[in-house]
């Protein structure tokens, strides 16, 4: 008699068709994604292709992805920067020649024993082409169409001739005026730095100080009736800041009779064949104030801006001097002024007024002449120095903008190296995880081709 034990009920389960089914085409499916998502990383060389496959290293990849995307914002910008101001510094170079070119022509027109009056009418004619240039340099544009010179006001002709003068302006009166601003367009180069790209025009032809930079010399023309231009041979420099504080503190601090218009005069005197020489206060030109006593004068001699007790009411300083060539004639006066701003057109118009007028006459003596062709090539000078001055500028910011160009470059390679740590993939793993994950998927599908052939039907 066949005996059989007695087994516990809950290790049999009944299993359903349908589960069998169910249950293998789920691990395939399973195994099926699992090597597309490996397929996929292969096929991009990305180990994080969406943020599930590594949260914290998807969150990371995108903020340095932002902090690349503006980094490479910031490279266009320093190229466009550097672009601009590559522009800039060409036409200031255009700039700088012109005025070499000029100065050179006002020297040749100083030699007033080898030229005569129609020579000197062919330098002025010169000049004035040359001054046409200076505006069309002045008014230069972009290639979109902005001007260079005109601030803020790109779409602004920043220069024109001034309408309200007259067809031959004045002396000291600039032909030419700006019609732009001082502002500075910025473009962001870095995130803590703005560079301007521009130069403002009104810093670049309209400020030049003249003289020496300091104070101006001229001649102030022959105090003996019949009054009129100098009558001597003497010429003044452009004179010498010795202590700048001494000239600031003496300007400000010296009793002008007029304090708005400071003033001095250099006179003249020749008695029995002596020359001296008194210095007078002529901020209030028709009561002119002796502030020192009179000296012996010796042509070449450098005259000190020293006041002495008396007559003035105490010994100022001015820490300045000015030199003083050729013999001066009784009455003979030069006077010696603060500098003030003046414009390139303006130097260059008082050039050409200089060089039309007749030289011989009683109004415009050889002497006159020469002073006030010496006075405009000082002013030239200093619109030279101030030209220099802003190149250099544009110079400092073209360096920086190299200089930030290779952090920036550096920057780039730093943020490719961190994302591709983040995100790249590690190929000889991969292979390894794709091959053993390709043979979980053939295993699960054979299995389920066994399991699913399985049948009681088989056995009947």
């Amino acid at each position: 008699m066949f005996c059989c034990r007695s087994i516990p009920r809950e290790i049999f389960m009944r299993i359903s068709t349908s589960q069998i089914y169910d249950a293998g085409a789920l691990n395939i499916q399973r195994n099926q994604s699992a090597l597309y998502k490996l397929q996929n990383q292969l096929s991009t060389g990305r180990r994080v292709l969406t943020p599930e496959d590594d949260p914290v290293a998807a969150a990371q990849a995108l903020i340095v992805t932002q902090s690349q995307e503006v980094n490479a914002q910031q490279l266009e910008n320093q190229g466009n920067a550097s672009s601009q101001l590559g522009l800039v510094d060409s036409q200031l170079s255009s700039l700088t020649d012109l005025l070499q070119n000029v100065r050179e022509r006002v020297v040749q027109a100083g030699n007033t024993g080898t030229l005569n009056n129609s020579d000197r009418q062919t330098i002025a004619t010169e000049l004035e082409s040359r001054l046409g240039e200076m505006l069309g340099i002045a008014n230069s544009q972009n290639g979109s169409g902005d001007y260079l010179f005109s601030g803020y006001q790109g779409s602004t002709l920043p220069f024109a001739i001034n309408a309200a003068l007259p067809a031959v302006p004045p002396a000291n009166t600039s032909p030419v005026g700006y019609f732009g601003d001082a502002g500075e367009r910025l473009l962001q180069v870095s995130s803590s730095r703005q560079i301007a790209v521009n130069v403002s025009g009104s810093d670049v032809f309209m400020n030049a100080k003249g003289g020496n930079g300091t104070f101006v010399t001229s001649t102030g023309g022959n105090l003996i009736a019949p009054a009129g231009a100098n009558k001597g041979s003497a010429t003044i420099d452009a004179g010498s800041v010795l202590d700048q504080q001494k000239w600031q503190l003496a300007l400000s601090g010296y009793g002008w009779s007029t304090p708005a218009n400071p003033a001095i005069q250099i006179r003249f005197s020749v008695v029995a064949g002596v020359t001296s020489y008194q210095l007078y206060d002529i901020s209030t030109p028709a009561t002119p104030v002796a502030i020192s006593t009179a000296a012996s004068f010796t042509p070449g001699q450098a005259v000190p801006l020293v006041t002495t007790s008396p007559p003035a009411a105490t010994v100022t300083d001015f820490g300045s001097q000015v030199v003083v060539h050729g013999q001066a004639a009784d009455g003979d006066t030069f006077t010696i002024k603060p500098s003030s701003s003046q414009s390139l057109f303006q130097t260059m118009q008082n050039l050409i007024g200089i060089l039309r007028s007749p030289v011989g006459s009683a109004s415009n003596t050889t002497s006159e002449y020469t002073n006030a062709l010496g006075g405009q090539l000082s002013n030239l000078d200093q619109a030279f120095e101030n030209v220099s001055r802003v190149q250099a500028t544009v110079g400092t910011r073209m360096r920086e903008l190299d200089s930030l160009g290779d952090t920036s470059s550096d920057l780039e390679i730093q943020y490719k190296t961190t994302l591709s740590k983040l995100q790249d993939l590690d190929y000889a793993k991969a292979i390894s995880d794709f091959t053993l994950q390709k043979t979980y998927l053939e295993a699960a599908q054979q299995s389920f081709v066994k399991i699913s052939g399985m049948s009681l039907f088989n056995y009947l």
